[in-house]
């Protein structure tokens, strides 16, 4: 199927849209990415793939990521101001959507969920409803060196890391060595305000809504949120989360990356369609 891509600035938000250049079918689909990164995580495999499947896609940076804007308050915005990116995007479509949110942006859907009009949620790698602390604790016990080389990166600047870091963090598979450094130079500092934001329990801003199909993905080789903690975020939703063998936390980048994005694609079949 022929896709249509398309980048818009909706209220200073950067919007990546792939879509099919005909009809589109059920609803589009609203991507939220996790720390660090922006819009373009989802634009290289995940958009391309859904939209030659009939769906609307539509990618955006949150403020202070991407192509967004960036200045002295995006820097430090908080999750709810997160949250209002979300809300702003989604009022500009013409159907509620699926929200689909990884790490930090799937707790970020969460809490958009109570704001806006929304057909079901996917869950991936989800920040846990107890918060980051737990995962802190579990990467210093699992690897020190890493911890303390992310660490570093948050509280100096990512590319005071390195390449290897950035595989050892968020790929299981043997990514090539082109994409990494690509990667690399993407990756951007995070608001200190959203990573504190996101250490306390979320239950508070992410009580389950009623009537709101959701599923929850996985990667049993994720650095930060392994099985364990992931359990956490299907018990809140009531769901049995499903995970993917051999893929690191970057599930959408990671190789394997095509059996979380068709596993997505037969869900909202299943369920949205």
């Amino acid at each position: 199927m022929s896709v249509v891509r398309e980048v818009r600035d909706v209220g200073g938000i950067e919007v990546l849209t792939q879509r099919p250049a005909g009809a589109a079918r059920g609803a589009p689909l609203v991507f939220v990415h996790g720390a660090y990164v922006g819009a373009w995580c989802w634009d290289e495999l995940f958009l391309p793939f859904l939209a030659a499947r009939g769906h609307a896609c539509h990618a955006l940076s949150l403020r202070g990521h991407g192509g967004s804007r960036s200045d002295a308050a995006a820097a430090m915005a908080g999750l709810d101001e997160y949250v209002e990116d979300v809300a702003n995007v989604v009022g500009g479509l013409d159907a509620a959507p699926v929200l689909i949110g990884h790490s930090m942006g799937a707790a970020v859907i969460q809490r958009a969920l109570r704001r806006c009009p929304a057909r079901a949620a996917v869950l991936m790698a989800p920040v846990p409803p107890e918060g980051v602390m737990a995962s802190a604790w579990l990467l210093a016990v699992r690897d020190p060196a890493l911890f303390a080389e992310i660490n570093l990166m948050q509280h100096a600047h990512p590319h005071f890391g390195s390449v290897e870091t950035l595989r050892r963090a968020l790929f299981a598979g043997a990514v090539a060595p082109k994409r990494l450094l690509t990667y690399f130079r993407l990756a951007q500092p995070e608001s200190p305000r959203a990573i504190l934001d996101l250490s306390w329990p979320q239950y508070s801003w992410i009580a389950r809504e009623p009537g709101v199909p959701v599923l929850v993905l996985g990667a049993e080789r994720d650095m930060f949120f392994p099985p364990l903690l992931v359990q956490s975020t299907g018990r809140l939703w009531g769901v049995a989360p499903e995970f993917f063998p051999d893929l690191g936390h970057a599930m959408m980048l990671d190789e394997g990356w095509e059996a979380v994005a068709g596993r997505i694609a037969g869900w909202l079949q299943e369920t949205v369609s």
